[in-house]
This record gives C-alpha cells, structure tokens and sequence, in this order.
C-alpha cells in the first residue's frame, strides 16, 4: 500500500472480499454545493450507494494523507471548514506534503480511487475543454486523466459551462470511450440534450459492465465516460440554462476570475440566479449517478 494512502476499514474489508465499490469525489461538498446541502446530499449518496448493494468510498485528503471513506466527523470539516484547496493532479503533492485540507477533482480522485483498486467512480459532471479554449487552451486534467487510469466515470455528461463539442473531440483524440446510458443523444448536465450525438449507446448496467470487463481484459488503459442523462421530470431545458451559463461567464470574466476558479464561481452564480433550481437539479443527477453507477459496479464485481 502507498504510505500516503490511507484506506477506511469498511472500504479495505469490501476490496479484500470482493465487493463491489463505489468512489465518489469530494470537490462536490466543499466547492460544488453550500452546507448544509453539500453535507446532507454527499451523506445521502453514500446511503443510496448502500442500498443498492455496493460500499461508498468518498475520497479526500486530511493531514498528509488521501483517504479513501470518509467517516460522519470528516464529511462535516468537508463541507463546513473554508480553507479546502480544489485538488487536482497537479496540486496532490503539494496539498499532501504540507497536510493541508483537500477536495479532490474528477482527475485526482481516479488516481487515488486507482491507487486503491476501485474500477467505478460516481460523480455529477466531468470537466473538458472550456469556452474559448482555442486561445485560453484551458483544458481540464480530468481528461488526460481518464486517458492513462483505468477507473470509469459515470456522470451527467460534460459540465455544460463547457463547450461541450470540443470537449467529444478531445475524448475521441485521447481514445476513451463515450457511453450514453439509454438515448442517443449525449446528455447537456442540466439537461437530458445537449444537441451533440453520442458516440456510443447502452441500455442497461449489465452492457456497460461487459463493456468495461472487455476494455481492462485487452490490456486498454484508460476510462469509460458513461454519461447517465438527468431525470427527465427534473432537467433544465437548455435552451433557459444557456441565458444563466453566458451571464455567469461574463460575470466571471469581469471580475477576472481565471483557472480552477472558474467552475465553482460560475455553478454558484447560476444557483443564485435560478433561484436554486440547478442545484436541486444537481442534486438530483448526483443522487440518479450514484444508483445507476453503483449498478454498474455490482454487475461489474460478477
């Protein structure tokens, strides 16, 4: 074992066994949601990860190490202490090495899940190819990530902040697989559309597991995106979330808010200004992930 990892007994029992195991991120409670929400939906998925037969494995880092499960009293200081750095790949040592409270990203909390040999990972969104990326070249890690880390994401799509296009493109260039669960048409976050075609479509947890144990099993590195669409009696239509997404962009830019800064202000705006519908709509995706992902990873473990 890695001496900076540090592995939950009810998480190490269920990998020792066999069990399927799910890993969940914690970026969502300290800089996705405000408390108490952020706390009581990171408590709720792990309860519905639970339910469905699989152990939840909410991955951060505390006094010098990554853990992998967080128990009540660590989910609490992730959700209510200020000071919680935004860690992605690049951050991780330095974060690690001066024992500084961390909120894992997409592409830090698969290393870490890969680290700990779990194959599935829940979150709402991945992060891409931002708008106007052809001169910002602000392009997230999570997606050389799931190029080199055999640990598949199941999620809502592409955050739709991003440029959603560009960010297919990249997915496709890097080789990972794109799978939208059920429909044809790639899911827009917030919305069951984002007027983009899937690339790949399956219906069922038992195909996407197949497909996942065929990838590993041919020597592939790399991740899955299994894009899971919203529930369809809470989505946003597009067409209402793009007047949000483009004034809190502008909004962003005035006050020159740049890098890993940009999503939490942007997500946070957007909340303000729908009078808290898309967080309810993210928290419902959240929750709908985690049932379907913990699915995925019981047909997996068979």
């Amino acid at each position: 074992m890695n001496q900076f990892l540090e592995i939950h007994t009810e998480v190490r029992q269920a990998l020792l066994d066999k069990k399927p195991v799910v890993a969940l991120e914690s970026t969502i409670i300290s800089h996705g949601m405000p408390y108490p929400q952020n706390v009581e939906t990171a408590l709720a998925v792990e309860k519905i990860i639970r339910d469905n037969g699989a152990v939840p494995a909410t991955i951060a880092i505390m006094s010098g190490k990554c853990l992998v499960g967080l128990n009540s009293e660590q989910l609490e200081i992730m959700g209510k202490e200020k000071n919680v750095w935004k860690v992605s790949l690049r951050d991780l040592p330095y974060v690690v090495s001066k024992k500084l409270y961390g909120a894992t990203t997409v592409a830090a909390t698969m290393r870490i899940a890969s680290m700990a040999e779990i194959k599935i990972f829940v979150t709402g969104g991945i992060g891409g190819v931002h708008r106007g990326a052809t001169t910002t070249m602000d392009i997230s890690a999570d997606l050389t990530e799931m190029a080199q880390t055999s640990v598949a994401v199941i999620s809502a799509g592409v955050k739709s902040i991003l440029d959603i296009g560009l960010t297919l493109e990249y997915l496709e260039t890097m080789g990972i697989p794109v799978v939208t669960i059920g429909q044809d048409e790639f899911p827009g976050f917030y919305s069951r559309k984002s007027g983009f075609l899937s690339p790949l479509r399956l219906d069922s947890p038992e195909e996407i597991a197949q497909m996942l144990g065929t990838k590993w099993k041919m020597g592939l590195r790399g991740s899955v995106l299994i894009a899971n669409p919203v529930p369809a009696k809470m989505e946003i239509p597009t067409e209402e979330m793009e007047v949000h997404i483009e004034r809190a962009l502008t909004a962003a830019k005035e006050k020159k808010i740049t890098g890993k800064n940009v999503t939490p202000f942007v997500l946070q705006y957007i909340a303000d200004h729908s009078h808290g519908e898309s967080l309810e709509t993210n928290i419902a995706l959240i929750r709908h992930n985690a049932k379907v992902g913990t699915e995925i990873a019981v047909a997996l473990s068979k």
